[in-house]
């Protein structure tokens, strides 16, 4: 018996700019989390972006990824490339009709472009910063990053007989844009799309520089199944060790609850090839009980 089954194509009524086809890996938190600022933002806006892999993904020459303005130039530039063209639209009077958003990992914003970025704050450019944070220099190797969280082993900070990974907790950035004046800071996970969606929007209409800070789970460099992606960003925040807030004029506005019983960071961090010698023996237990203390102090902050 033949069955034949047929499907009406709907069309989207919304313009897709960030399009599939591009390299990134599959389950990539990245490649989500860069779409869903891409359709908030919408087609009248310019990105400029630095270098790492949403760059090398989505932009292999001939090809874009981008359906809106798309500029790269190195590593630690985006935010003053972001500069230049928001010089060059209030130039041209056209400064309100077209919006500006710098966006790179977190080798581009803890590390190598910090400066770039502050001076970009201190001069109160009408600006979105959006920082995709995976914790570590992916595209180059895995290499650790002013976000890798402590314990956390990487290339440069491997896990030995004395070495746990990473003995650096993750450089409080959120807290450093609150305290360069920024009128809009806020947080989140690719596990939350409409949240995201919400806050690119929100920071857009907010005068003056804003900063919007995403985690976005990296395939290869957290050593996880591609599966798993959603699942472990939602654990992130629901353990503690990543808090979800907005701030306003320096004055933390809103914050998303975490659930009346927390899970144990044990369970966010086991899945995780990058935490999986924490595991083994009970010798790093102390490093355990530590990241169990920060996540404990931020639900307690951020209650």
């Amino acid at each position: 018996m033949l069955l034949l089954i047929y499907m009406k194509t709907v069309k989207s009524k919304t313009k897709e700019l960030f399009s599939p086809g591009h390299s990134a890996c599959a389950g990539c938190g990245l490649a989500l989390g860069a779409r869903l600022v891409a359709q908030a933002a919408g087609e009248n806006t310019i990105i400029t972006n630095a270098t790492g892999c949403l760059e090398v993904t989505t932009t292999k020459y001939p090809m874009s990824a981008w359906g809106m303005p798309w500029i790269h130039s190195v590593f630690e530039n985006a935010a003053a490339v972001a500069s230049g063209v928001q010089a060059a639209l209030r130039y041209r009077k056209i400064d309100k009709k077209v919006k500006v958003i710098a966006q790179g990992g977190d080798g581009a914003t803890y590390d190598i472009g910090f400066g770039l970025i502050s001076g970009m704050w201190e001069r109160k450019e009408d600006i979105l910063y959006v920082a995709y944070d995976n914790e570590a220099y992916m595209n180059t190797g895995v290499q650790a990053s002013g976000a890798t969280p402590y314990g956390a082993s990487t290339t440069t900070t491997p896990q030995g007989s004395v070495s746990p990974g990473s003995e650096l907790f993750k450089k409080d950035m959120p807290a450093i844009a609150i305290a360069h004046g920024l009128n809009y800071v806020a947080t989140t996970t690719v596990a939350y799309p409409y949240d995201i969606d919400r806050k690119v929007k929100k920071a857009l209409e907010t005068p003056g520089p804003t900063y919007l800070q995403i985690l976005v789970p990296c395939v290869p460099g957290w050593g996880i199944d591609s599966k798993d992606t959603i699942h472990l960003a939602k654990l992130a925040h629901q353990t503690g060790l990543w808090p979800i807030f907005e701030a306003e004029n320096g004055q933390i506005t809103n914050i998303m609850k975490f659930p009346e019983k927390r899970p144990a960071v044990e369970e966010y961090l086991r899945p995780q090839k990058r935490f999986r010698h924490l595991f083994k023996d009970g010798k790093w237990k102390n490093v355990l009980e530590a990241i169990q203390k920060k996540a404990d102090e931020n639900a307690k902050k951020f209650k």
